[in-house]
């Protein structure tokens, strides 16, 4: 479960550079989304594969 928490967490992380991008045109803040977008594409794949794993032991 400590992954879900570590998603959630990440996508609360980008909330305030989500603010800043789309309602002060901040463009830094689009190049941290960018990232962090990224990471999570990263992150829900390595969950995809856990959840895999652990199903096929099964």
């Amino acid at each position: 479960m400590s992954r879900f928490s570590e998603l959630k967490d990440l996508v609360t992380s980008l909330e305030a550079d989500f603010e800043k991008f789309y309602e002060k045109k901040n463009q830094a803040a689009g190049t941290r989304i960018r990232k962090g977008m990224q990471d999570l594409k990263n992150l829900a794949q390595d969950i995809r594969k856990e959840v895999q794993d652990i199903k096929n032991e099964e």
